[in-house]
């Protein structure tokens, strides 16, 4: 079961937001909005993104990291390596 189970019901209500947010995007670039105002809403939308990340990695790293580790052995290895690798991704975007 994946960590976030007790708050999946809010991760899928903040994606839906993000997910109008995008369709609004769309809207405004078929309605030929100014570009500028295009370019806030993206900043607009990838910041909601970037705070949905963190939020869903500190949920990772304080449930399914802290648990392994607490096994210990080489399952927590890997939940190190994956969070480690997540956390690369999420600096290089």
């Amino acid at each position: 079961m994946a960590s976030y189970s007790g708050d999946k019901d809010a991760y899928l209500k903040r994606l839906r937001r993000i997910e109008g947010q995008i369709r609004g995007l769309q809207r405004m670039v078929e309605e030929d909005k100014y570009c500028i105002d295009i370019l806030t809403q993206v900043s607009a939308a990838t910041k909601a993104l970037q705070s949905f990340s963190l939020e869903l990695l500190d949920e990772h790293l304080s449930s399914c990291v802290v648990d392994a580790a607490k096994a210990g052995g080489h399952e927590a290895e890997i939940k190190v390596r994956e969070a480690s690798n997540a956390i690369a991704r999420l600096v290089k975007s």
